[in-house]
Parts: structure tokens; sequence; C-alpha cells
């Protein structure tokens, strides 16, 4: 794309990049200038894999049991890094929109892969949550008081804003920096796994296993909208629809 709110490129390809038979994707990620490799670079990677934890835990240290506004002004500043990282990826030339995946399917067939990412998600999550008895504690009855669209915001957030951090910019990012596909990939699951500690050791491991699908799929198909989608009908159906008919 060639309008203002791309991340994409308006520099010509190099011959050799489109002689040689590479994936448009492949391409996308060589395209980064040497100047990528740069403390910017490491900007970037810090902001995708610890911003959300950062604001967490200000916002946490300051009130362990928000109301309604802190809830609100916890994820408008989430919302706010996404915003801020996303224009300097976009004004450094980091890395190309489709390099994340977005863009690299029609949107229907990323609709539709995302109701398959939720169900391989849920089941799994259910399993969990039965063994592990997850959903009793301090936390999800304080989230549950909450109003059902602040709700429905935390679950918006958190379908796009991790999966573009965790996914899209920091698996990318990394490998950028020279890491190997297999620490590209378990660095950022690990922390995601992690930032969810606040909900206790068995909401660990549910974002674990939830946040290894995820990670499959997205390394599978390259697709961050359907990754999107998928995280946030998980949500969705985990948080929203039980305060709705409960």
């Amino acid at each position: 794309m060639g309008s203002a709110g791309s991340f994409e490129s308006a520099e010509p390809r190099p011959r050799a990049l489109r002689t040689a038979g590479m994936s448009d994707l492949t391409i996308e990620v060589a395209e980064i200038r040497p100047a990528a490799r740069s403390w910017v670079t490491w900007l970037c990677l810090g902001c995708s894999l610890f911003s959300m934890l950062i604001i967490r835990h200000i916002f946490r240290a300051i009130a362990p049991e928000p109301g309604k506004a802190f809830v609100l002004a916890r994820e408008a500043c989430m919302f706010a890094s996404a915003g801020l990282l996303a224009w300097i990826v976009r004004g450094k030339r980091q890395l190309t929109r489709r390099a994340i995946g977005i863009g690299t399917s029609p949107l229907w067939k990323s609709l539709l892969w995302g109701g398959v990412i939720a169900i391989a998600c849920i089941v799994p999550a259910v399993l969990i949550a039965k063994v592990t008895g997850y959903g009793h504690g301090a936390d999800s009855q304080a989230f549950a008081k909450l109003p059902i669209w602040v709700v429905f915001v935390v679950v918006v957030r958190a379908g796009v804003v991790e999966e573009l951090f965790y996914r899209g910019y920091a698996i990318n990012l990394l490998q950028t920096l020279g890491a190997g596909r297999t620490a590209a990939w378990a660095i950022p699951l690990v922390i995601f796994s992690a930032a969810h500690w606040t909900g206790g050791i068995a909401n660990v491991a549910i974002a674990l296993v939830l946040g290894g699908v995820l990670t499959a799929f997205y390394l599978w198909r390259r697709d961050l909208v359907s990754n999107m989608f998928g995280h946030f009908l998980v949500d969705f159906v985990s948080n929203v629809l039980p305060a709705m008919f409960g």
C-alpha cells in the first residue's frame, strides 16, 4: 500500500531479491535497512515485550483492585503504547506491514482462521480451568464486577495489542537482531505467559498453552489478523458471554 498510514516502504525491491524465488514475506523481512539493527530496533523490541508489563505493574501498585476509571485509564495507556510503537516502526522502517502479518490474507479468510484458532484455544483452556479451579480467585471476582462494556474494551485490547506486541513485532524484531527461529518465538511466549501472573499460576499455565497455540498459528500462516480475531474470540467467550448471560 502506498498510503500515509501504511508501514510499507515505497522503495523499490532489490533486483536480486525479486529474482531469487523468495516468498513475499521473506522479501519483506529481507528489505529491512541495515540501520534497523540499531538502538531503535532494541527500543522497539523492549516496548513490544515489556511496555504492557510496566503499565500493568504501575496501575496495580496504585490500585490493587481498580475500578472502572482505573481500568479504562490502564487500557488507554496500553493502546497508546501500541500506537507509539507502530509510529516508531513506521518512521524508522523497522518492519513493513506485511512483514508482521497484516494484509497477507483476505479478511474473510483471516476471520475464518480466527474461528479455528479460537476453537483450538478454548478446548485446552476449559480443561486447564477445570483442573486448576481457575476463575474463582480474588482477581477473577474483581474483574467480574466491572461493567460488561468495560470488560469488552479489555477483551478487544487483549486481542489486538497482545498479538501485535508478542507475535507480530517481538518475533520479527528478534529475528532482525539475529535471534534463531526457536529463540524468536520462545522468548515472547515466556514473557507473554509470565505477564499473566496476576491471575495466579493457573492463568500463567493457560496463557502458556494458548500462547503456544497462537504462536504456532502465526508461524504457520503469518496472518496477524487471524491471530487477533482468534485471541479476541477466546477472551470474549470466556469473559463477556458469561457476564451477559450470567
